[in-house]
């Protein structure tokens, strides 16, 4: 083996960093989620439905908004680890009024608070899902600001409202507007027709989210795992891969040495 001249030993360093340059780039080209940083909101329904049991006349004393309630109790301690979160309801108050409120601005470290208000409802109202989606869209900035909608609901909009034109609106106007329905128990229930699931869908489909139909708390909570939770912010090279970036510039140090 020829000793390296000083000239020599800086060709080979710097060739063996571009080459673990160019492979740890390739890593990191990977496929991979992006961070969610991005304000969300979401939309619960506390309409009257809501406090119908989850198995309807078969033995349950277990209202539906109690299983929404535990799997969002699940879900956001992850989640607003790493986005803030906001909350608007609808439903509670008088009976079959159409009311929607402003709970919480996205704000960080919202889980206790979003808790605490949720676990603090009385289903009653009707649904007006439209209105409620149009009031977080507004409070997410959505004409100037990317963000995240996730709809937690049991039934169709009940107050004259049409979620697909809405969804079309806000689609047309918005920075970057994702919105997620998540549909708890919507099938076989007469408060919901097929229309309406349809009509659902399309406010989903038209902001590049999903429409995810849900029948249990655990389905809830992958559900909401999937559309309000944080998927991994960095991803670590596999040990193939850094093996690779080692040996290839071990090798380009051993050719330009001999």
């Amino acid at each position: 083996m020829v000793a390296l001249t000083p000239a020599l030993r800086f060709a080979a360093i710097s060739l063996a960093m571009g080459i673990a340059g160019w492979l740890s780039a390739g890593i990191a080209a990977e496929p991979k989620a992006s961070p969610c940083n991005e304000d969300a909101m979401i939309v619960f329904d506390a309409s009257g439905s809501m406090a119908g049991n989850v198995g309807q006349g078969i033995g349950t004393t277990i209202p539906r908004i109690d299983e929404a309630r535990h799997a969002l109790a699940e879900v956001l301690p992850s989640a607003t680890k790493f986005r803030r979160v906001g909350l608007v309801t609808y439903g509670p108050g008088p009976y079959q009024q159409c009311n929607v409120h402003l709970d919480l601005k996205p704000t960080a470290n919202a889980g206790a608070f979003i808790m605490q208000t949720v676990n603090a409802l009385t289903p009653a109202g009707r649904t007006p899902l439209t209105e409620a989606v149009k009031q977080a869209a507004t409070v997410l900035d959505y004409q100037h600001k990317p963000g995240v909608i996730v709809v937690v609901t049991d039934g169709e909009e009940t107050c004259g409202g049409s979620p697909c034109d809405l969804g079309e609106e806000l689609h047309a106007a918005a920075e970057q507007l994702t919105i997620h329905v998540i549909g708890y128990r919507v099938k076989d229930f007469s408060w919901t027709g097929e229309q309406s699931i349809l009509d659902v869908r399309c406010l989903a489909e038209q902001n590049g989210g999903l429409y995810i139909a849900a029948e249990s708390k655990e389905d809830l909570v992958e559900a909401l795992r999937k559309t309000l939770d944080c998927p991994m912010v960095t991803q670590r090279a596999s040990p193939g891969s850094l093996e690779a970036v080692r040996l290839a510039s071990q090798g380009a140090l051993r050719r330009l040495s001999h």
